[in-house]
């Protein structure tokens, strides 16, 4: 579906989506049709759709590609009704002031026993269980495993959840139809709290868009995986579950998939070299593929 977009969502229904950038980088083709499918998807449900910016890693965000994603995503033609400027209920809208929130379920997580500390360093987990990473998940052998009991909810130690081994994770996707995972062999225990005093990318998630009540969560498909993951988050804190929509991403001649850390041209120099929001929709569309994914039914 190409064409620039234009208007809010509105708010005549309960579903509720969400716009979730990282400006860590510019936006590119890939992010573009990414929120396209964000805005469609909330527009045909008449419902609202949130703009909530993912900014917890504070040495690679920047306040200049805030503003740009802002800018970027005006020039599209991509409204949204809260965060922003626009402000609404259930702000703070910036993930980077919504600690408090993420470390409240962070500490009813280890209230509950799902996540232990582990001090094991990356190195020292390799050597016991060699051969063993798939999509940057390091599998925990059991002798690294703990229990939360007797432990303070300290936030100065590296906090992982432990995965029921075994575990068939299924959910029907809005792209992909149904997709499963199985938990101790498509990933293992994963990272919930830094020890820097941050939340992962997993639990930021999953406290923000609970906090947020987001019905549908619409993303890139190399989030596939990080859903089997968030889903027993929202378990374990007893949260109903959103649908999951994940978009093909769009990849340049050579293959590779478009990304800010390769620095993939952007939607700011396509801008400059004239291109329309039509012609930049367009083409990612063309260039857009359905990847392989390990787990997949």
């Amino acid at each position: 579906m190409g064409g620039k977009l234009t208007g809010v969502v509105g708010r005549q229904s309960g579903y509720r989506g969400r716009l979730a950038p990282t400006p860590s980088g510019m936006l590119h083709a890939g992010h573009a049709r990414t929120f396209r499918e964000a805005w469609v998807r909330a527009h045909s449900e008449k419902g609202t759709l949130v703009l909530r910016m993912e900014d917890i890693d504070r040495e690679r965000c920047r306040p200049e590609y805030e503003e740009a994603v802002l800018e970027d995503l005006a020039w599209m033609g991509i409204r949204w009704d809260e965060g922003g400027f626009r402000g609404g209920e259930y702000g703070p809208y910036r993930q980077s002031d919504r600690l408090k929130e993420h470390e409240r379920v962070f500490r009813s997580l280890i209230k509950s026993g799902f996540v232990y500390p582990s001090d094991a360093s990356r190195k020292e987990i390799l050597a016991e269980n060699p051969g063993r990473e798939i999509d940057g998940g390091v599998f925990f052998p059991g002798n690294f495993r703990k229990s939360a009991a007797g432990y303070t909810p300290r936030t100065d130690v590296n906090w992982r959840f432990r995965v029921p081994d075994g575990r068939r994770v299924v959910f029907k996707d809005g792209e992909r139809g149904t997709v499963s995972y199985v938990a101790g062999e498509d990933f293992g225990d994963f990272l919930i709290w830094r020890k820097s005093g941050s939340p992962s990318y997993e639990l930021a998630v999953v406290a923000d868009d609970i906090a947020m009540k987001i019905t549908e969560v619409v993303r890139g498909e190399d989030l596939l995986l990080s859903t089997a993951r968030q889903i027993l988050i929202y378990e374990a804190v007893g949260a109903r579950v959103p649908r999951f929509c994940h978009v093909p991403l769009v990849c340049e001649e050579s293959g590779a998939r478009l990304s800010k850390t390769a620095k993939s041209v952007s939607i700011r120099e396509l801008r400059e070299k004239g291109w329309t929001p039509e012609e930049v929709f367009e083409w990612a569309d063309h260039r857009a593929k359905l990847v392989e994914v390990p787990g997949e039914s």
